[in-house]
């Protein structure tokens, strides 16, 4: 998992890393150590968090779609991205170069 991989440096960046899963806290955790991911994944079963931010069902096919929400310290939006399909990711380096001040968005 690429997320992984980029994780310390992500962190070293002064930021913290968390997956929001649409299964149950089971299925969670399963994620988690299919993908040996260290940060939380995080279940959302009810879909609140990911209704919240628009992107539940999004691309009709009942789970969220894949984003990346930046949020400073006291929960304000500093960017993100919404994918238009399944395989719609964010790189992790585009990730890392945006916390470390290199671009204006993480797309």
């Amino acid at each position: 998992m690429e997320l992984q991989e980029f994780y310390p440096q992500i962190r070293a960046a002064g930021a913290e890393l968390l997956a929001i899963s649409t299964d149950d806290p089971d299925g969670a955790r399963q994620m988690a150590e299919h993908a040996s991911a260290t940060f939380p994944i995080l279940a959302d079963a009810d879909h609140a968090v990911a209704s919240a931010y628009g992107v539940f069902d999004l691309l009709g096919d009942g789970v969220a779609a894949p984003a990346v929400f930046i949020l400073a310290p006291d929960g304000t939006l500093l960017g993100g991205h919404v994918g238009q399909s399944i395989g719609d990711r964010v790189p992790a380096q585009s990730i890392l170069d945006f916390l470390n001040g290199e671009t204006g968005s993480p797309t």
